[in-house]
């Protein structure tokens, strides 16, 4: 049962062949077996996941349950959640106990979620390999010599690692996308404003997006219905009907225009990654889509106009952490300008840091419109590049990431080559657009992800395609070790 999804755990508690408590049990006992190996975890809940199980089975008695009631998940360590930690990865919010939920984590406790507990990520979500964490590296559960990928390297290694169904994640420049290719998961960013951010601890404002990990399409599908919607506490939220996610999962692919941009498969691409997509793109084609060779011209500047604009935005996001009103504080500061100093030099971790000086840089007077002006207008570009494919075809389709998962400490002294590792999602983010990495194949024992992306609030459709694929092949299931 500890390798099956939403859905599977769902019927199975429908059916009374378990309850949620003894599921919720069997998941504590596999992160007290594993969890010290693969670092997913912050914090367990076991008390309170106890709890609520207990009362998710009373629920499920009286016949008032409905599909994600006494179903256990994880939450990113960036949601704030009432009573539990909720550090985001870093030392400035160690001791930083949340006042209230966010708006995702109390949509999903009136489902009758069960949570186990907060996942480990790179600190304040700057990261692609979950190796920035306060907390230590994430071990991907695929291989523990490798990244899980990142900043919700912590959520995949939970899901993947079975420690727990689905979990939680946000997605900045390819948090959520890039950890679901590098862990054989289903990984979608919804479009920018279609899931509430209240709540969720800012990295940088108008790319931030929650959504899930999960291991099919259709239990993203579950998930996604219960989170998406508007919010009148989030004045990014977009007030559009949401459509139910799980009714269309089954429509037939014929006639599907699919969209391939010639510059994800140039250099840089791994061969055998490239085949393993080709392969990936044939399937589609067996099931009645077609494919077209697009151009995205202005993607090669995305990597660049996003380390303008994020920095800039985390910059003044991170401003709030000095030491004052709640956070990380030094020890027995001199004067004010003393506790500022040395509470955000101690409290922050490096490559926080070197996102601030880089952001504060962009914003100051004399380089605003040189970097941040121009990054914005470029970032224009991009979005209507996107949106002249898709008006050619259905859904543009390529490469999540230009190869596996890589070793753990290889990259962290390059902060350049990390930054290349979110090549191919990071436009999506800038122009706002949903995406979704579902597994599909194996390159040397490791899963890579195929990515697509969709039209402004398609997410339905995306949904659709992946579990299309997924009802075709099986590469969904495989599982670490198998």
């Amino acid at each position: 049962m500890l390798k099956q999804g939403i859905a599977a755990i769902s019927s199975s508690l429908s059916k009374g062949e378990i309850s949620s408590v003894e599921i919720t049990q069997a998941y504590l006992d596999q992160i007290s077996r594993h969890n010290n190996d693969l670092n997913a975890y912050i914090t367990v809940t076991a008390e309170q996941a106890l709890a609520q199980a207990a009362t998710a089975d009373k629920i499920r008695s009286a016949g008032n349950a409905g599909v994600f009631t006494g179903v256990p998940i994880a939450h990113k360590d960036i949601f704030c959640t009432t009573g539990v930690k909720t550090s985001c990865g870093s030392r400035m919010l160690d001791n930083f106990i949340a006042p209230y939920n966010a708006t995702v984590v109390e949509k999903l406790l009136a489902s009758g979620a069960v949570m186990l507990g907060k996942t480990n990520m790179d600190e304040f979500a700057m990261g692609s390999s979950n190796e920035t964490s306060y907390y230590g590296p994430v071990k991907n559960p695929w291989n523990r010599s490798l990244v899980p990928g990142g900043s919700s390297g912590g959520s995949a290694a939970a899901v993947a690692g079975h420690l727990c169904p689905a979990a939680t994640a946000t997605d900045t420049g390819g948090s959520i996308r890039q950890p679901a290719s590098f862990c054989g998961l289903t990984g979608i960013k919804p479009t920018y404003g279609r899931v509430s951010r209240w709540g969720m601890i800012a990295f940088a404002s108008s790319l931030d997006q929650a959504g899930t990990l999960t291991h099919s399409a259709e239990d993203s599908a579950i998930m996604l219905n219960i989170m998406a919607g508007f919010d009148p506490k989030d004045s990014t939220s977009v007030d559009l009907p949401v459509p139910d996610y799980c009714a269309t999962l089954n429509k037939p692919l014929a006639g599907l225009r699919i969209g391939i941009p010639r510059q994800h498969f140039a250099e840089g691409l791994k061969p055998e990654v490239e085949t393993q997509i080709r392969a990936a793109l044939h399937e589609f084609e067996k099931l009645g889509a077609t494919i077209k060779e697009i151009s995205l011209e202005n993607n090669h500047y995305s990597v660049a106009a996003y380390y303008v604009i994020a920095p800039a935005e985390a910059s003044a996001n991170l401003a709030r952490y000095d030491g004052v009103r709640f956070g990380y504080r030094c020890a027995k500061p001199v004067d004010l300008e003393d506790l500022y100093k040395r509470s955000r030099a101690e409290g922050f971790g490096a490559e926080v840091k070197r996102r601030i000086m880089v952001g504060t840089y962009a914003l100051s007077a004399g380089y605003y419109d040189a970097y941040y002006i121009k990054a914005q207008k470029v970032r224009r570009l991009i979005k209507n590049d996107f949106e002249r494919a898709l008006n050619e075809v259905d859904v543009i389709m390529g490469p999540t990431s230009p190869h596996t998962a890589f070793p753990l400490g290889s990259k962290t002294k390059d902060p350049v080559a990390m930054y290349l590792e979110d090549i191919y999602t990071i436009a999506v983010n800038l122009a706002g657009l949903p995406g979704i990495s579902i597994p599909a194949g194996l390159v040397n024992g490791l899963p890579i992800g195929l990515q697509i992306v969709g039209r402004d609030f398609d997410e339905a459709k995306l949904l659709n395609i992946a579990h299309m694929f997924q009802q075709a092949t099986d590469w969904h299931k495989q599982t670490p070790g198998a």
